[in-house]
């Protein structure tokens, strides 16, 4: 079986349970169920690429860029990207304490507040070239700061107290 990419108005693609979604091809008349939707390049192409896997882990089609399909497809296959790689975005620095080098940081989030430590701050707190960063903690829980400049003066001190 030839691998499909679904472009422009090709498919439609619904929810089918939240992390799950079914794909219409309008072509063919053929639908898939139960499909999970990965990113392909989950740090750098968040909006490309974007994997349709069955059941057995086997890829069916891939989405080839968000911003190219129905609106309405684009918002489900979001939620469902959403909801499998649940990072928590922050939004401040509230404290941040050093101890022979393990940064302890208390930070806000969209999910909530949430205390973490950071036992190599040079390997784990990555700046991506689109203004994000990537922060992972001592227990490999994940963070994401969508726009390192949005942060206010403070918080920006506390990620990068070299600088």
């Amino acid at each position: 079986m030839a691998l499909r990419y679904i472009d422009a108005h090709e498919a439609r693609i619904t929810d089918n349970d939240g992390i799950l979604v079914d794909v219409e091809f309008f072509h063919t008349g053929e639908t898939l169920t139960g499909l999970e939707p990965r990113r392909l390049f989950p740090i750098s192409g968040l909006d490309k690429f974007i994997t349709l896997l069955d059941s057995e882990g086997i890829e069916q089609a891939i989405v080839r860029d968000l911003s190219h399909i129905m609106p309405d497809s684009r918002v489900v296959l979001e939620n469902s990207l959403r909801e499998y790689y649940m990072i928590p975005r922050i939004t401040r620095f509230i404290k941040m304490s050093d101890n022979f080098k393990i940064w302890m940081w208390t930070v806000a989030t969209d999910r909530g507040e949430y205390t973490f430590e950071i036992r190599n701050h040079i390997a784990n707190v990555k700046m991506l070239y689109d203004g994000r960063v990537l922060i992972k903690d001592a227990n490999d829980n994940r963070y994401e700061i969508p726009d390192l400049k949005a942060l206010d003066a403070r918080s920006q001190r506390m990620l990068l107290p070299n600088l």
